[in-house]
Parts: C-alpha cells; sequence; structure tokens
C-alpha cells in the first residue's frame, strides 16, 4: 500500500510538471474484489479477476454498480462546470426536430420532436400542405420516456400501422398494429424480435419479421442471439399461429431481412451473416399481393460481396455491390435468367464510395461519399447520367427513399456548424425545394467547418473535420475534442449534433476523423481496418490527435477524445497505448474485452470486423490491443470517464465493468477513473431527451472539468 501510495504521490508531481490542470486526489473507489480465473487461449495464461461482473443480475454486481454510481454522482455535482454546461446544452438542445418523410397509402408520415419532448411523435398528413395529425405518439408509453418507438410501417392502404416498441433501450422490440382512423391498437403482438422490421404483404392482411427464440430466464439481456427466423403473422391470429417462411438449422449466424419489390409481386430476402458487408439474396413470389409459403429462388448465396436491391423492374433486379468494385457500383440480373447468376454493370464504379441507392420517379439516385463528404448523382435506367443533385454544401445528406412510380422523394441535409434542413425532390425535373429548415439557438454563421487531411503511420492520408468559431488563432491553446469510430464500414461524415454545437459554444474545436475501417472509401478502406489491420484505425486516430498538436490548434493538455461502441473501444485502446497525448478521454459503451465479446448477445457477429481468440494469429493482436488487458500501470492517465448503461443489450455493461475495475487498480496517477452507468437505458436507440441532456451534458462538463476551464 505505501508503495502505491508513493507511485500516486510521484505521478502527481509528474503531472504537474506536464502542464496538465491541478486536479483533486483520485475518489475513493469502490473495492472491486478480484477472483481467481485463468484462461488458456493457444497455450498463453491470461488472467480475468474481474469475471463475476459479468452477472449483472447478481447481488454483488448490482451493489458493486451503485457503489460506483455514488463515486461518480459525487464527483460530477461538485464540478463548478456542470450546471452552466447543463444549461447550455438544453437551450441548444431544444429546437423542433423533423424527420424525413415518406410517403404509404396515400399518406405522408415523418416524426417530430417540440423540443424537449422526450420521443418524438409520429404525424402524418394527405397533403404536404394539410394540418399534420398525430399517428402515434410515444410520449404516452411510459412516464419517464424510456418506452420508445423502434419502427413504424404502414400498412399498403395507409389504414393500419404496425409500430415496434421498445424498453429500456434494449434491442429487443415487441410490434403492434394501430388502427389509423380509431387510434386503437388491434390484439394483434409480436414478442422477441431483434434486428427486423415489420414487411406488410400488399393485400394488407399481414406482415413479415424475423426473431429469435425467447431467451432463457435471466439472459435476456446477456445471451448469445442464434438462429433467426422469418415468420409471417396473419392479423387476427395469436403469435403462436405465425407461418415460418425461412430459417436454417445449420446455419446459426444466418439472419434475414425482408423487403417487398415495388411491383407487389415479390418477396426480396436479404440474408446476412453477422456485421460484414457481404451477404445473400433470395426471391419469393407472392401470389396476387398475397403470401403462400413455398421455397424462395437463391439469386446469391456465394457471400462475396455486398448485394443491396434497389429496384425491380419487370424481371431486371437492380442492385448496389461492391462485387469486384471495392468501391461500389450498379449492377443488374434478370431473375427469370436460367443457367450461372450474370451480373452486368449499369452504372461503373467510380473515383468516390457509392453508400447507397435508390430508384423512384423512373431514376436512380446514387448516394456516394467523395472524401467523407455526400455526393448525388442521378442516373437513367440505362445507367446514364442525367445530373448531379444541388446540395447545400460540404457536408452530409440521407434519404432519397421512395418507389419506382412515385413522383417524389425527400432528404435530409446537414453539416457540423449547419442544423438538419428537409428537401422535397421530384426527379422527373431534377428539382428540390426546401420542405423545413430547423431553427436553433446555435449562431451557425458564427462557426465554420474545414477539411482537412492528416498522414498516418503508414502513409495512408485520412481525411478529417474541424469546426471551430470563425477567426480562431492558431496558438495551440483551445480545449479540443476529437471523435473517432474506424469500423464495421460506418464512415463519420459531418453533420449537426448537440454535442458538437455546445462544445463549440463553450470556446472548444470540435474535429471528427474519418479512420479506416470505416465506409469513407468503399470495401478496401474498411478491410484495411479489420481483424490483423485494426491497429491502422488506432495509428489513424493517434495521428490526427499529432497533427491538431503540430498545427496549433490545442495541446496535450487540452485534447479530449471521445467515442462509443465501436468507438469507446478506440478510446480505451489508443489512451493505453498514448496517455500523455491527451487531456480526457471518455470511452462510452465500449466493447473493452477483445477475449470474450463473442460470448454475449450479438457480440459473434462482429468477428467479421476483429476476429476471434480462436485463430492463435488473431488473439495475439487481440490481446495487444484490447482495451481490459492493455492497461499500463505505472504510466500517468488523464482523467476518465466510462459510459455504460444497465439495458445495453448490443455491448453489454460487463465490458464497462470490468474495464473500470482494472483502470482503478492500476497505477495511472491522481486523476480520476470513473464510471457513470445509467438506468433504465441501452446502448443509445431510443433513449428520451432528458437522458440524452443530462449524460452528455456530464460528458462535456467533465471534459471542462479536466481542462480547468471556467464557464459561466
Amino acid at each position: 500500500m505505501k508503495t502505491m501510495t508513493r507511485l500516486r504521490a510521484a505521478l502527481a508531481l509528474l503531472a504537474a510538471a506536464s502542464g496538465l490542470p491541478a486536479l483533486a486526489n483520485s475518489p475513493s473507489y469502490p473495492e472491486t474484489r478480484k477472483v481467481e480465473q485463468i484462461d488458456t487461449y493457444h497455450g498463453q495464461r491470461v488472467a480475468d479477476p474481474y469475471r463475476w461482473l459479468e452477472d449483472d443480475n447478481s447481488a454483488e454486481t448490482k451493489a458493486w454498480v451503485q457503489a460506483q454510481n455514488r463515486v461518480t454522482d459525487a464527483f460530477l455535482a461538485a464540478m463548478p462546470q456542470r450546471e452552466p454546461v447543463r444549461k447550455l446544452y438544453t437551450e441548444l438542445f431544444n429546437f423542433e426536430k423533423i424527420g424525413v418523410p415518406f410517403q404509404e397509402g396515400g399518406r405522408y408520415f415523418w416524426t417530430r420532436n417540440d423540443g424537449l419532448q422526450q420521443q418524438a411523435v409520429l404525424y402524418t398528413a394527405r397533403k404536404l400542405s394539410d394540418k399534420p395529425q398525430v399517428a402515434l405518439d410515444p410520449n404516452s408509453f411510459s412516464k419517464d420516456g424510456t418506452v420508445a418507438l423502434s419502427g413504424v410501417v404502414p400498412s399498403p392502404d395507409g389504414r393500419l400501422l404496425a409500430y415496434g416498441v421498445a424498453v429500456g433501450g434494449s434491442d429487443w422490440q415487441r410490434w403492434q398494429v394501430r388502427d389509423l382512423a380509431t387510434g386503437r391498437d388491434l390484439a394483434d403482438k409480436i414478442e422477441w424480435v431483434k434486428f427486423s422490421r415489420a414487411v406488410w404483404t400488399p393485400d394488407g392482411k399481414g406482415f413479415f419479421y424475423s426473431r429469435y427464440e425467447a431467451p432463457k430466464a435471466g439472459e435476456a439481456l446477456t445471451g448469445a442471439n442464434f438462429f433467426q427466423k422469418l415468420y409471417y403473422h396473419r392479423l387476427g391470429t395469436p403469435q403462436s399461429e405465425d407461418l415460418l417462411v425461412l430459417e436454417n438449422k445449420q446455419e446459426k449466424t444466418w439472419g434475414f431481412g425482408a423487403e417487398v419489390s415495388d411491383d407487389q409481386r415479390h418477396l426480396i430476402i436479404n440474408v446476412w451473416r453477422g456485421s460484414g458487408r457481404k451477404n445473400g439474396l433470395m426471391l419469393l413470389p407472392l401470389a396476387q399481393g398475397a403470401y403462400q409459403p413455398g421455397t424462395p429462388q437463391v439469386l446469391t448465396l456465394d457471400f462475396d460481396a455486398t448485394y443491396e436491391p434497389v429496384a425491380l423492374v419487370g424481371q431486371t433486379l437492380y442492385v448496389r455491390s461492391d462485387k469486384d468494385a471495392p468501391r461500389g457500383r450498379l449492377l443488374a440480373t434478370e431473375i427469370d435468367a436460367q443457367g450461372p447468376r450474370q451480373w452486368r454493370v449499369v452504372v461503373a464504379e467510380t473515383g468516390d464510395a457509392l453508400r447507397s441507392a435508390s430508384g423512384v420517379g423512373g431514376r436512380f439516385l446514387l448516394q456516394y461519399l467523395r472524401d467523407a463528404s455526400t455526393v448525388v448523382r442521378m442516373h437513367a435506367q440505362d445507367g446514364s447520367l442525367i445530373s448531379e443533385v444541388a446540395l447545400p454544401g460540404v457536408g452530409t445528406a440521407s434519404g432519397f427513399a421512395g418507389k419506382w412510380q412515385d413522383k417524389e422523394t425527400f432528404f435530409s441535409y446537414a453539416s457540423l456548424n449547419a442544423p438538419t434542413e428537409i428537401h422535397r425532390f421530384e426527379p422527373a425535373s431534377g428539382r428540390s425545394e426546401l420542405f423545413k429548415r430547423a431553427a436553433t439557438a446555435f449562431p451557425a454563421n458564427d462557426y465554420v467547418t474545414e477539411r482537412h487531411f492528416v498522414t498516418s503511420k503508414d502513409g495512408t492520408r485520412v481525411p478529417i473535420f474541424v469546426a471551430h468559431k470563425k477567426g480562431l488563432k492558431l496558438d495551440g491553446s483551445h480545449p479540443t475534442l476529437l471523435y473517432g469510430y474506424g469500423g464495421f464500414n460506418v464512415p463519420q461524415t459531418p453533420s449537426y449534433s448537440v454535442t458538437a454545437a455546445t462544445w463549440m459554444r463553450m470556446g472548444g474545436v470540435y474535429v471528427l476523423a474519418g479512420l479506416r475501417g470505416g465506409g469513407e472509401y468503399g470495401a478496401a478502406w474498411h478491410e484495411a481496418g479489420t481483424k490483423l489491420k485494426k491497429q491502422n484505425v488506432f495509428d489513424d486516430f493517434i495521428a490526427t490527435a499529432e497533427w491538431l498538436i503540430a498545427n496549433k490548434y490545442t495541446q496535450p493538455s487540452k485534447l479530449a477524445i471521445n467515442g462509443g461502441s465501436n468507438g469507446g473501444l478506440l478510446v480505451g485502446a489508443v489512451l493505453n497505448q498514448r496517455p500523455e497525448l491527451f487531456g480526457a478521454a471518455v470511452p462510452q459503451v465500449g466493447v473493452m474485452d477483445m477475449l470474450r465479446y463473442h460470448k454475449f448477445t450479438i457480440g459473434w457477429a462482429w468477428a467479421n470486423d476483429y476476429g476471434t481468440v480462436d485463430d492463435a494469429e488473431q488473439f495475439k493482436t487481440l490481446l495487444a490491443y484490447s482495451p481490459l488487458h492493455s492497461i499500463r500501470s505505472q504510466r500517468l492517465y488523464p482523467p476518465v470517464l466510462v459510459t455504460t448503461a444497465d439495458h445495453d443489450d448490443r455491448v453489454v455493461p460487463a465490458h464497462s465493468f470490468k474495464y473500470i475495475a482494472a483502470l482503478q487498480a492500476a497505477d495511472t496517477g491522481p486523476a480520476p477513473s470513473l464510471i457513470r452507468i445509467e438506468t433504465s437505458a441501452g446502448h443509445g436507440a431510443g433513449k428520451p431527451s432528458s437522458k440524452l441532456i443530462e449524460e452528455r451534458s456530464d460528458v462535456l462538463a467533465f471534459m471542462a472539468n479536466a481542462f480547468g476551464l471556467q464557464l459561466r
């Protein structure tokens, strides 16, 4: 004990010498029991002393959670920055938020939050000029807003609404059906749905959905999810009588998504395996708009590329694919062709990454990323270019959904310093018009977003976006928040967030990094940050931090890093590798135990990105960067705030529990290492506004406190 005390004192002196802000001594952390748990991987023994924290139902774990929260709550409550940051965050959060409209059954539907409502409300109208009516208000589901809408699908005639409900942030959904004329729910209830939505048959008599078997008692939030099955539910019948459409008893990792073709003649089935890009496609005829049991036609089950259905026109199926084209292109095939499947190129691969495509109004709308910002091009059915869709600037556009026969579509646009605006677009004329622009308290014209490029360790050029107040003097004095993700083919593109806006209003610089592992430049960019190449992601992030310091935006003592989920893993790994480079770190709902991540819920699906310990070489890579296993004892760490939630069944909270227990036990200096554990919340989706405001303002206040910022 005396040795640890002396070490902490020495590290405190080092902190003072390094120019870090003066901080109070580390809080008195709750004692975390260690157990003798040794696992052997390929002949190497690895200790796991906090294995007992994986049981989130045990009385001991619950008591530990309460004790940790008491310590964290006391620390956060004592920060002078907490109240002014929360007040500012609430002010900037309080603006009207409109979702992208869509059409079905002669109705328009869109979501709206008037500012501080716990959940967004679903509205409907026959015409855009009509006064919208409330179709469904999820704020009536619970008093505290912890029961959320997870999906809405109107019936083809617009009379009924299938909607999903998620409780406490869990990925599990219950689907119900509401009569829009009466506002009353039908008796139909579908349980244990996950990673699926409802898909109506054209006759409106029922819908398709995918589900797992009901979990064992006590394992709903931790048990592994395998053997998803595709079902058809007929309205007015109990779920026990639902018809099994498709399963694979030999392939436990198969999952099924479905959509009905625009001509209503076929059900297109997407077959997925884990979180990878590569999928299969199957086709099931619908006789006169009704479901009749049968064997689906296989279009491809090679799992050699992405095949995303775009439109089925006559007998020709158009798909977005990266087959033999890492940045993506538009392909077509004849569904009634005999012999080996042949794909022909409709729109060739370009230098930009094709992220999504839709078929609306007899046109193809292709959404690309060019250096991590959106470019949209419109093509004719034969693939010829018609025009580029004009966007307000360098930012992120999304939407453009619809049917081949629709006359219009809608899209959203935003950038880091420009709040979301919704546009209506007519493919036939190429004209777009503003439907709704958000009015916020954020003075967007006073701020600017710049795109720069950072050279990573191996010479790779990495795009980043830097947002700040105009006229910023580059003197290294600015508190800077660096955010990253770097995984699962998910690109990081500049879009508006209250977190970024609040940080900039606090005088900070906000930075978004487009790391390898994401989808900024297509399949090759993604694969360059996976499995044995995962270190590339961390190198890109470190290079970005060093670039910000070298270019005088900030200095290590004023540089905070943040990321969630896979981004939480990023922050944990980079913090362990270069703790001296940062002044604060906040990993949120992170994947922290890389040796056991595949043991829980849908974690097995991430092996496409991470690899697994079953492979000896992959095990060595995982062990080397696993945040739980690579904590650098006897190194000075900055203040760390870990966040998680008790209902997170995507990345189970045990990851964060074990990581913070190990960090608190290590010799990392006097800076606090805390964990904030939210209750009745999950991985993030459906979180009520009040919890979002509280959590995200606490994160920013923690960073401000670490930097010694004085806020009024």
